[in-house]
């Protein structure tokens, strides 16, 4: 079997409040905001970093899809997503981060496998982290 050419295009992380999610995304990551469609009165916002500019992460309310029944609903709204990002000074993140008042989950460390990396909680309770990859 050939390589298939694969790459992220979107991903979706459930928010509590979309306001201030966005000024997390926004303000504190310095994320663009994306041009999105309203569908049907559910209100969801793309961001996504300057250096991506083909990649968005949709920030919306759990469950927000007309044809998600209400108890799957309310168990969506106890799973948190996860986001992963690759910086070129972790510890500079950090500070930048801690300094705008985010929840720290794990300060800069040095990993086994030779990563540095740091680990946040954004408003609604989403895991991010942010890896320094080794310096050879």
């Amino acid at each position: 079997m050939s390589s298939l050419n694969l790459q992220l295009s979107s991903c979706t992380l459930p928010v509590h409040d979309l306001h201030e999610a966005l000024s997390f995304y926004r303000d504190v990551l310095g994320f663009e905001i994306r041009p999105d469609p309203e569908s049907e009165g559910t209100r969801w916002v793309s961001v996504g970093s300057p250096s991506q500019p083909d990649v968005r992460i949709r920030l919306e309310p759990p469950g927000a899809h007309r044809d998600v029944s209400p108890a799957d609903r309310q168990a969506i709204e106890g799973l948190p997503g996860r986001l992963v990002f690759v910086t070129d000074d972790c510890d500079a993140i950090f500070e930048h981060i801690e300094a705008a008042g985010a929840d720290v989950m794990q300060e800069p460390i040095d990993q086994p496998d030779g990563i540095r990396d740091c680990a946040f909680l954004d408003p609604s309770g989403n895991m991010l982290r942010f890896t320094q990859p080794r310096t050879t």
